[in-house]
């Protein structure tokens, strides 16, 4: 039976709210498919705004292979601003998807992928909008199946009463064996109703299904376990590996949006993984192992994505992406087939010591020479090694010399305030490194208009990374060490107007602590923030430290703990940890003994990189029965002609 598209009663309202282009779809490489002829329905969401959640890679591409898929159907939804929430509320129209503007609530999956926990008052908003309850205890046959996917759901715990499930690792494969269990049940007339459909995904050992799990408590408040309550749920939940990314060459036709959004580009993602071992980075640890694309399936992408969009300029994504095996060839054969036209290729936020001249030139051949990005992300050399981020302060001077004096003009640094050990003195050497940086560029160049963008944010430690049981930094700490950093750079006339700084106060960076490393306790906090007004969190404009610590401290106290429980404190080896259960491959004696190797009193042991070195034992590979993946092949681009 069909589904009735609300536009016709939306389309009279989108005047009075703001930017109501983000509301109408139609953009080109979209999808609408017959909702009679599909099986099994998805509506996907990024949960936050269309000009942030269109470019989303993640979404993208699961919304392509759905839709390739016969009997398959899947649609979008971002999060509406404030405006149109109100205008649907006092209408009574639901949350909608913008392919056909079908009731998110009609589908069988509400698909959910957070890249940041800031997201979750959002997915209450959209939940509440569809007329889905919020509490996944609440619902029936009749309401759709919620799945949390992304980097946030490696600890589902604190959306753990909002979801029905979560499910870990890439989505490409998963998805759509998740369609098919849903398919199977629906055809056999939904026998044992929601919880036999759940049963089924959970029995797979690949989808994690909270109400099949009781989680007990000890006195002083830590977890005592997380246990199955039924037969046939495994004891911990597997994240899912693509290991050949060649055979799935998506997006295959990139969504060109009709509004600006964040990112005017086609990505294409040149490999996954990361095997750098920097241990606040929860990216690189739950991606393992490294997968690369190969450099033919690289340019056919990149030839066919702009014949689909239109788009100018490229981006070559990954982690590291210059740490591709054979990125030099990339970048000379891509700079060779699009020299003279309009298409530039860029290359994301690269490492110090993997960045070289030549390399940089490749990307700038068609004149865009923008400023170049590197993270050292500490400010000394001591801090480096604690995180294990192997770049020395000579090592940086060196890129940005060779880069100054090949005629580029600014250079932007990002850097963490809050890592385990720092001290004032460490985030003071950010200043001094910018002010290097500067005086290297004036003396190599010749020239005064020398430019350095230092952008800082607040260190949050996360899930499934050696710095999971650190202690965060208090908002109070940060705010007041990156004043005294400031004020050291700015009282030096011969600097001031030349390092520019950029970096948020330690408030959002708490909330997020609390949201990363939380249990099933914060999911009431959660939704006690959003009652009280709470939305779109990750921005600054309508973010409410206040209101979180506020809520926090009413759920929390009656419990025995409260936000500094959760961020502040540091774990020890024995607590039970609220993603235990979550099994994303990495060996926990691993994360601990590099941990310890971080905060080591006698300085920091560091991890080379394990792709050309021997194995460091970090569970990835044989639990999982795979391998690293290097190059180079020795292959070309080419027959793909030059443009």
């Amino acid at each position: 039976m069909p589904v009735d598209s609300v536009y016709a009663r939306l389309e009279p309202l989108l005047a009075g709210v703001s930017k109501p282009i983000q509301y109408i779809g139609g953009e080109l490489n979209s999808t609408v498919k017959d909702w009679d002829e599909a099986d099994v329905r998805w509506a996907l969401m990024y949960p936050d705004a269309y000009e942030v959640g269109l470019p989303n890679q993640g979404v993208q591409v699961l919304y392509e292979v759905l839709n390739e898929r016969e009997g398959i159907l899947a649609e979008r939804t971002y999060a509406v601003m404030p405006d149109m929430e109100a205008v649907l509320r006092e209408h009574r129209i639901p949350q909608f998807t913008v392919d056909a503007h079908r009731p998110v609530g009609a589908f069988d999956l509400f698909g959910i992928s957070f890249s940041t926990e800031l997201g979750y008052t959002n997915l209450l908003t959209a939940l509440d909008l569809a007329v889905i309850p919020l509490l996944a205890v609440n619902r029936d046959d009749s309401h759709p199946i919620v799945v949390a996917g992304g980097h946030s759901a490696f600890n589902p715990e604190p959306i753990a009463d909002f979801v029905d499930a979560a499910v870990m690792g890439d989505g490409e494969e998963v998805v759509l064996a998740i369609s098919e269990v849903v398919r199977e049940w629906k055809a056999e007339g939904r026998p044992g109703g929601r919880d036999e459909v759940l049963m089924r995904l959970a029995a797979s050992g690949g989808v994690y299904v909270p109400k099949f799990y009781d989680v007990t408590y000890r006195p002083d408040g830590q977890i005592a376990a997380i246990t199955p309550n039924r037969p046939g749920v495994p004891t911990r939940v597997a994240k899912h590996t693509l290991m050949d990314l060649d055979a799935w060459p998506y997006p295959k036709k990139p969504l060109v949006p009709l509004a600006e959004t964040v990112h005017e580009r086609f990505s294409v993602e040149i490999f996954r993984g990361c095997t750098r071992g920097c241990r606040f980075c929860q990216a690189g640890m739950i991606t393992r192992p490294v997968r690369e694309r190969s450099i033919q399936t690289i340019g056919q992408m990149v030839d066919n994505g702009l014949k689909q969009s239109g788009f100018e300029e490229v981006g070559l994504l990954s982690l590291s992406s210059a740490d591709h095996s054979e990125i030099g060839e990339v970048a000379k054969q891509l700079g060779d087939r699009y020299e003279g036209t309009n298409t530039s290729l860029s290359l994301p936020s690269t490492r110090v010591d993997a960045f070289n001249i030549t390399l940089a030139n490749e990307f700038s051949r068609n004149g865009r020479r923008s400023g170049l990005t590197f993270a050292p992300e500490g400010g000394s050399d001591r801090m480096r090694k604690v995180i294990n981020k192997m770049v020395s302060e000579d090592d940086l001077i060196r890129t940005v010399s060779a880069a100054f004096s090949h005629g580029w003009r600014q250079v932007k640094l990002y850097f963490m305030c809050g890592l385990p050990t720092e001290t004032d003195e460490d985030v003071l050497q950010i200043g001094e490194l910018a002010k290097r940086v500067i005086d290297t560029g004036r003396e190599v160049s010749g020239r005064r208009d020398i430019r350095c963008t230092v952008s800082i944010g607040g260190f949050v430690p996360k899930p499934h990374t050696p710095f999971q049981w650190a202690a965060q930094l208090d908002h109070e700490t940060t705010d007041e060490r990156l004043r005294k950093l400031r004020a050291s750079v700015q009282s030096d006339k011969r600097y001031g107007k030349a390092i520019g700084f950029r970096y948020h106060d330690g408030k959002p960076g708490i909330v997020e602590g609390l949201l990363s490393r939380g249990d099933r306790r914060v999911g009431a906090v959660i939704e006690q923030v959003w009652r009280d007004g709470g939305r779109f969190d990750g921005w600054s404009e309508h973010f409410s430290y206040d209101r979180w610590a506020a809520k926090a401290d009413e759920v929390l106290s009656p419990l025995g703990v409260d936000l500094d429980w959760f961020t502040t404190r540091e774990r020890d080896h024995d607590e039970v940890l609220p993603w235990d259960h979550m099994d994303s491959g990495l060996d926990r004696e691993w994360l601990w003994e590099d941990w310890q190797d971080a905060i080591d009193p006698d300085g920091a042991a560091e991890v080379e990189d394990c792709r050309w070195t021997p194995c460091f034992d970090c569970g990835v590979c044989p639990e999982m029965d795979l391998e690293i993946q290097i190059g180079p092949t020795g292959q070309k681009l080419l027959p793909l002609s030059v443009v």
